[in-house]
């Protein structure tokens, strides 16, 4: 199946990812600065076409390309991986991923959660200043809960939580058979 991997990445986990993917799918991978370039018939000749983009606020960077395509995509095995710094399994990553396609998406797209990471150090100032600014109103809000405390905690300092076994459901999805049904 010829894939290609589409990315955006500020920090440098969903680029992680993307080239995990790409690796083991023996895809293309491009960032999405390089894919907008590309003349929509570039993309004719791929079977699967996979986004990724970084979470920030329940939702994925940059998806919006991405989405906007699909609807003359809908014969390919499409794909969006969103990578962010909650731990997979939270009640804020379920909630986030459900409102990330809609039903009708949701019957051509599959999506996807990497846990990811926060690397301040290679995040753009204005998005530093919100991350830190939201991490010290958990910890410092008017009746915060141990639960409030110790998240405003862990977003406050840099962590990698990136693994490699966050690509098994991608690549699982990409490689099945797709049925005359799906």
């Amino acid at each position: 199946m010829k894939t290609v991997v589409i990315y955006t990445s500020q920090t440098g986990f969903t680029k992680r990812y993307a080239e995990w993917i790409a690796k083991r799918m023996n895809a293309d991978i491009l960032d999405l600065k390089e894919a907008k370039k590309k003349p929509d018939s570039f993309f004719d000749g791929y079977d699967a076409i996979v986004y990724g983009g970084w979470c920030m606020a329940g939702k994925v960077a940059k998806c919006g390309w991405f989405l906007g395509k699909v609807s003359a995509w809908q014969g390919k095995r499409l794909a969006i991986f969103a990578v962010g710094c909650s731990p997979d399994g939270t009640p804020e990553v379920a909630a986030a991923m459900k409102q990330l396609l809609t039903d009708e998406q949701r019957k051509y797209i599959k999506a996807f959660y990497c846990q990811g990471g926060i690397n301040y150090d290679r995040m753009s100032f204005p998005y530093r200043m919100a991350m830190k600014m939201f991490a010290g109103s958990l910890k410092n809000k008017k009746n915060a809960t141990a639960k409030d405390k110790e998240m405003g905690e862990f977003i406050a300092q840099n962590h990698d939580l990136a693994d490699i076994r966050f690509i098994e459901p991608v690549v699982a999805y990409l490689e099945e058979k797709k049925n005359p049904a799906s």
